[in-house]
C-alpha cells in the first residue's frame, strides 16, 4: 500500500473546476454579510520555482511586472468594495500566500498592505498569516510586517541539508535559513511556522531529525511535515526522481513520534503545534473565503470559483496575463457548483483530518441526515483501528459510553489513522469529481498528487 495517493487540503481539487457561465458574484455577495470572513491574497512571484511545486506562480519577474500585478489587484478589490458595500462585510482572517509574498519590494509590500485596508474592513481581532522564504526574509520587510499587524509568519526552510535543499531545488541554503530564523525572531510575532519536507532522495531518518533539532533551537510556534511529492508539472518530475513512499512513511513515524516526545501536539497529519499555542475548535468547510489576485480561490456556499488550475511557467504565465487584462471581476467564468453530497463530503473532509475530529451532531445539525448513514465507509475504518470516538480529546471507553455516560462527540483518527491521511482522505472523493480530474489528467499527462 501506498500512503501517499493525495494531500486532500480542499475539495474539491482544482482540476475538477471547468468553465461556467451566468454566474455573477453579485448573487454570492450577501453571503459575505456581517462578521466572519476570510480574505486571501495570492502573491504569484517566486525567485525560482521549486523541484516539486505545483502551485501557481511565475518567475523571473521585475518590479515593473510585479507593478501591473498590483494594479490589477487594486482595480479588482475596488469592484468588490463596490459590491460588498451593501453587506458591511467584515473579515476575520486575511492570508497572503504565493509563490512568495516577500519577493515584492518594501514599497510593493507596503502598498499591498494599504490596499487591502482601504478597500476591505477587517475585524478587531483579526489574524494577517503571510508566507516567506529565507532568502526574502529581510530585516526591513520584517518590520513593516511588524508594523501592519501580521500575527503569523510562516517560513519553507525544507531541511536543514543543503544536499537535500539541491535535491529539491531551492534556491536557500542552510545558512540563509538560520539567519532569516534569527531575524524572525527578534520580532513578537504571535505564531512563527516553519516548514519541512520528508522523502526527500537521499535523505534519512537521521538527517529529517537533524533538521528537526535544529529548528526547535529556534523555538517554533508550530511545525509542519510534509511528505515530498513529484507532481505534474514540476520538475522533478522531468529529471525523473521516484520518491520512495516505505522510506518516507518509515521517516514520517520517527518524526512524528520526536515532535510528540517534544511537546508538540499532532493536529494533523503534517501540523504540529507547541503546547500552549493551540487554538480552539474552529469550523470549516461551510465557511466563506473570498480570493483576490490571481491563483487563489474563493469559496462562497456552494460555488468555488478561481482561475483555471495552471502548474507550468508557460501556462502560469498565461494566466497571469488573462487576470491583469480582465475588466470585470464580478463574472464568474472558471469554478464549480456543488450538489449538497458534495457540500457533505466537503465538509467530513475538512474535518475529520484535523484535531479534534469530525462531530457527528454539528453534521447532523447542518445537513439533516446522519453522519455513519451518509458514509458507510466510516464504519470500516473505526473496525480497522483508524477512527475513534472522541470526547474532549479523550477516548470513547471499551463499553461505548463517555464520561459520565455522555455520549462521545467528535470522530477521530487514531494515530495510526493520522499517518495514513492522504491514503484515506481519496477515498471519499465521489465518483462524478474523480472522472472530472481523471479527465483533466488525460489532458495534461500524468496524473495529479502521486508520490
Amino acid at each position: 500500500m501506498n500512503p501517499y495517493q493525495q494531500y486532500m487540503y480542499s475539495y474539491p481539487h482544482k482540476t475538477a473546476y471547468r468553465p461556467i457561465s451566468g454566474i455573477s458574484l453579485k448573487e454570492y455577495a450577501p453571503l459575505l454579510a456581517g462578521k466572519g470572513h476570510g480574505l486571501y491574497l495570492h502573491i504569484p512571484f517566486c525567485q525560482e520555482k521549486c523541484g516539486y511545486c505545483n502551485l501557481f506562480s511565475v518567475t523571473g519577474q521585475g518590479k515593473e511586472a510585479m507593478d501591473r500585478y498590483l494594479d490589477a489587484v487594486e482595480r479588482q478589490c475596488g469592484q468588490y468594495e463596490t459590491l460588498l458595500a451593501p453587506y458591511a462585510a467584515e473579515f476575520s482572517e486575511l492570508v497572503i500566500g504565493g509563490g512568495t509574498p516577500l519577493l515584492l519590494e518594501e514599497g510593493q509590500i507596503e502598498r499591498m498592505f494599504a490596499c487591502m485596508k482601504q478597500y476591505f474592513c477587517l475585524e478587531d481581532n483579526r489574524e494577517i498569516v503571510i508566507e516567506t522564504a529565507p532568502n526574502q526574509t529581510e530585516g526591513k520587510k520584517l518590520e513593516i510586517l511588524a508594523q501592519e499587524g501580521v500575527t503569523r509568519v510562516s517560513m519553507g526552510i525544507q531541511s536543514f541539508s543543503d544536499k537535500e535543499l539541491s535535491v529539491l531545488g531551492r534556491r536557500h541554503g542552510a545558512r540563509q535559513a538560520r539567519e532569516a530564523l534569527e531575524r524572525i525572531k527578534t520580532y513578537d510575532f504571535l505564531c512563527v511556522n516553519v516548514d519541512f519536507i520528508y522523502g526527500i532522495p537521499g535523505q534519512t531518518v537521521e538527517s529529517l531529525l537533524s533538521s528537526l533539532k535544529e529548528a526547535l533551537a529556534y523555538a517554533p510556534d508550530e511545525i509542519f511535515l510534509y511528505p515530498l511529492y513529484v507532481k505534474h508539472g514540476a520538475w522533478l518530475e522531468h529529471v525523473g526522481v521516484v520518491p520512495d513512499p516505505e522510506g518516507a512513511y518509515l521517516q514520517y513515524q520517527e518524526a512524528s513520534n520526536f515532535l510528540r516526545g517534544e511537546g508538540f501536539r499532532q493536529d494533523s497529519m503534517r501540523r504540529f503545534v507547541r503546547q500552549g499555542k493551540e487554538r480552539g475548535f474552529s469550523e470549516c468547510g461551510l465557511g466563506t473565503s473570498l480570493a483576490l489576485g490571481c491563483g487563489g480561490r474563493s469559496y462562497l456556499g456552494n460555488l468555488h470559483f478561481c482561475s483555471p488550475y495552471a502548474v507550468t511557467g508557460e501556462e502560469c504565465a498565461k494566466r497571469l496575463e488573462e487576470y491583469e487584462n480582465t475588466v470585470d471581476f464580478i463574472h464568474i467564468k472558471h469554478g464549480i457548483l456543488l450538489s449538497e453530497e458534495e457540500r457533505k463530503r466537503r465538509y467530513v473532509i475538512r474535518h475529520l483530518f484535523i484535531y479534534p475530529g469530525l462531530d457527528a451532531r454539528r453534521y447532523k445539525r447542518h445537513f439533516g441526515t446522519g453522519l455513519m448513514e451518509d458514509f458507510p465507509i466510516l464504519h470500516d475504518w473505526i473496525g480497522q483501528g483508524l477512527l475513534q470516538w472522541k470526547r474532549n480529546g479523550q477516548e470513547r471507553t471499551r463499553n461505548g459510553n463517555g464520561t459520565g455516560g455522555e455520549r462521545e462527540e467528535f470522530l477521530a483518527l487514531t494515530e495510526t489513522g493520522l499517518g495514513l491521511s492522504d491514503y484515506l482522505g481519496p477515498q471519499l472523493i465521489s465518483t462524478e469529481i474523480q472522472k472530472a480530474m481523471e479527465e483533466w489528467e488525460e489532458m495534461h499527462g500524468q496524473p495529479y498528487g502521486v508520490i
